[in-house]
């Protein structure tokens, strides 16, 4: 048995989707199909996975519609959190909330994927 689980992300558009999280360091594992446009796309970056699937599966598989507005909040830890969001901006990503320190101890800020929601970039001050 394979105790592992992992999030799916609805895309509109699941080549710029992936394409956004491959820049955080997701690696491809899996593509269905697996040649020409994907409609799932499976990540994975070190121990955590990620899927990326078409909006339409939901209606397709069980009848739900995929909401408008912000449908979760993804935690990413990165080696350098000013890095990863100048380096988004360059690529045209939106960027929520510029980096800053926390109380907390983590630097964190907030860049949006293609569908618009958002994604927490962080990393700890301790380990700084």
């Amino acid at each position: 048995m394979t105790s592992r689980a992992f999030p799916v992300v609805y895309a509109r558009q699941v080549p710029a989707t992936v394409g956004f999280y491959e820049r955080l360091g997701f690696r491809r594992h899996f593509q269905f199909p697996a040649d020409g446009d994907p409609t799932y796309v499976g990540l994975r970056r070190d121990a955590d996975g990620l899927g990326v699937v078409a909006a339409e599966w939901p209606r397709d598989r069980y009848g739900a519609v995929v909401g408008e507005g912000v449908r979760f909040e993804l935690f990413v830890y990165v080696d350098d959190v000013d890095a990863t969001v100048e380096a988004l901006r360059a690529h045209g990503v939106a960027i929520l909330r510029e980096p800053e320190d926390m109380a907390w101890g983590e630097r964190l800020g907030y860049v949006a994927d293609p569908d618009g929601n958002p994604v927490a970039l962080a990393h700890s001050m301790a380990a700084a």
